[in-house]
């Protein structure tokens, strides 16, 4: 077994997860707990994260140093890694940020740790300190362009640190690292899979004999949570779309088709105008999603009383909320907040309906994955993700009925010239972004001010980390074009290459 110590990194969970893949038991405790659960378990390691903190700033999460006397191999990622080095008397500096992409370059590969390692090769970086000076007693294994200590050991206290992180799929040789830490660790792998069976049955155990309304938005996410439920308890599962204008056009009519493939049909409840009223005025990110989260609540509430009253115990609203949702709604007790997402961090604190939330615990991935289990279409299973606030959070500013008419066009544009040219199923995600920004233009040989827009297109696995598409020159024109001149009011577009991290998928 392996325990993992949570400094409140965004990729702890994920880090619990490849190691699972790999065939470890672990077992997630908090700083404050690891030296004395070290000592009651045993484990045959122990994994240090990341985490958003300074490892010299006031509060920051710590571990009691008697877990490096435990002989027990220690493998200390980013954070994790700079805490090993200031507990055990390295030096650690501010202001060395580096993100995203970067070459790790071996100079000393003898060590099992780097077995099946390349001398160079991309790692992921997300750190805003560096080590400048390692404790006594470490070999440098590797090193970039800006970090002099990426990657070194300690052999004799079985102590290994990475400033990169090798459990994000953009890191080329992450999933060997973890393996040649394993190994170290003696750990016999053994088969883990998704038992959709066990996520039925807990659903089952939950739910009992009440009703569920079923939040779906058309998504993957929702959709495959709604299909487990359905699985579970048949016809007393709801599942019920909020046409609130925010949503792509194709949503409603898809939402139908799912789930009479289950013989349930979907309620449909018609708001755009209700939506629009609650959002004028509104230009905070925060404020908007924490506005469309509680209106969808206060129409499943709405809608609750009904069922009652028609004899139908409505007890439980069901979300599509997967742990990128979480983790970025500052889901453990070290990490920061990244966004309050509509179904986590955007709720209200007091609702009627208690949560249920069938996908909660997996990756994009693996809920697809789970949706292939199921059943459900491939094409479906394979479609870009939508986030729940919709267009919402992909209008900079304010959502008036004017700018969501131009970004639902825009979206229909790229979509349309993205499948033409075969490359809309190859991408994870592509949407434009109505940025509230303005420049100038000539259209008719006159001067003309009007909006920008950005495209977002990015290749990803789980949505904990992402790069830009490399979409070809002519495609990119062929939108360009399209929007700025079928698009009323736009000036211009640009194409954003930000890798995740440090930028988040969505612009809001």
């Amino acid at each position: 077994m392996i325990l993992l110590v949570d400094f409140g990194s965004q990729t702890a969970h994920l880090i619990a997860r490849r190691l699972k893949t790999l065939g470890a038991n672990v077992a997630i405790v908090t700083p404050e707990e690891a030296f004395e659960k070290a000592k009651a378990l045993s484990p045959q390691g122990i994994v240090f994260s990341g985490g958003p903190q300074s490892v010299y700033a006031e509060g920051a999460p710590t571990v009691d140093k008697e877990i490096f006397t435990l002989n027990i191999p220690i493998l200390a990622i980013c954070y994790g890694f700079q805490l090993v080095a200031y507990l055990l008397g390295g030096k650690v500096i501010g202001e060395k940020r580096e993100y995203g992409p970067a070459t790790l370059h071996m100079t000393n590969s003898q060590w099992p740790i780097a077995k099946n390692i390349p001398n160079d090769s991309t790692v992921w970086m997300s750190h805003g300190d560096a080590i400048e000076e390692l404790p006594e007693g470490y070999a440098v294994i590797g090193t970039t362009e800006h970090v002099p200590y990426a990657f070194a050991k300690d052999e004799k206290k079985k102590i290994t640190g990475i400033l990169f992180h090798p459990e994000v799929e953009h890191t080329q040789y992450g999933k060997e690292l973890l393996q040649n830490f394993l190994d170290a660790c003696g750990v016999i792998p053994e088969n883990v899979k998704i038992d959709i069976e066990k996520i039925v049955d807990e659903i089952q155990v939950l739910v009992k004999d009440a009703y569920v309304i079923g939040a779906i938005s058309g998504g993957v996410d929702s959709t495959v949570a709604g299909a487990l439920t359905a699985k579970a308890i048949g016809d007393h599962f709801v599942p019920m779309y909020v046409e609130n204008g925010l949503m792509r056009e194709t949503n409603r009519k898809h939402v139908k088709a799912i789930f009479e493939h289950f013989g349930i049909k979907a309620a449909i409840v018609d708001c755009e105008e209700e939506m629009l009223k609650r959002l004028k005025g509104l230009d905070d990110p925060e404020e908007k999603r924490k506005a469309i989260g509680k209106f969808y609540i206060d129409i499943f509430e709405g809608e609750m009383e009904k069922y009652i009253k028609a004899g139908k115990d409505i007890r439980f609203l069901m979300q599509g909320t997967i742990y990128s949702d979480v983790i970025e709604s500052k889901g453990t007790k070290h990490a920061d907040k990244i966004k309050s997402h509509h179904n986590v961090g955007g709720l209200p604190e007091k609702m009627k309906l208690r949560l249920l939330e069938p996908v909660r615990e997996y990756y994009k991935d693996e809920v697809r994955q789970i949706g292939a289990l199921l059943g459900l279409p491939k094409d479906f299973i394979s479609k870009q993700p939508f986030p729940g606030p919709g267009y919402g959070v992909r209008i900079r500013g304010e959502v008036t009925k004017e700018r969501l008419a131009k970004e639902k066009h825009a979206d229909r544009i790229l979509l349309e010239e993205l499948e033409k040219a075969d490359v809309l199923q190859k991408v994870f995600i592509s949407f434009p972004v109505m940025t509230g920004a303005n420049s100038v233009a000539v259209k008719g040989d006159g001067r003309f001010f009007g909006e920008v827009i950005a495209l977002r297109i990015v290749e990803s696995q789980d949505v904990m980390t992402a790069t830009w598409a490399r979409i070809p020159y002519e495609v990119l024109q062929r939108i360009s074009s399209r929007i700025v001149n079928e698009v009323i009011g736009i000036s211009r577009v640009v194409y954003d290459i930000s890798t995740k991290p440090p930028a988040t998928m969505e612009w809001e």
